[in-house]
């Protein structure tokens, strides 16, 4: 391993970190009152969430079908105000049935 590499990707994902993070706070002094701007601030968060969760949903059980019906548990339970504690369970309990399911049928076959 090239450490000089390692240290200059450190640096550098450091800098750019602190950049995103320090110029809007420099560059913008007064308040934000364009109620469009105000809009697409509010909803970042749960679109910076949205894109590092499906992602991970769909690659976490290694397989695709196990893993569409435990977001489909997950959606489901959540359009029904279900907790977050009984939506991680189920959706996890239903992923983890279907792929012993398809790993049985497998060995059976």
């Amino acid at each position: 391993m090239n450490y000089t590499k390692f240290f200059i990707y450190i640096a550098v994902s450091a800098g750019v970190t602190y950049l995103i993070r320090m110029l809007p706070l420099v560059l913008i002094r007064k308040e934000i009152k364009n109620k469009y701007i105000l809009s697409f601030l509010h909803y970042i968060p749960y679109t910076v969430l949205a894109v590092m969760t499906v992602p991970a949903i769909f690659s976490s059980t290694g397989n695709l079908a196990s893993a569409v019906v435990g977001c489909v548990v997950a959606l489901i339970l959540a359009l029904f105000n279900k907790g977050l504690m009984t939506v991680a369970c189920c959706s996890s309990v239903a992923a983890f049935a279907v792929n012993l399911i398809i790993e049985l049928i497998a060995k059976n076959s």
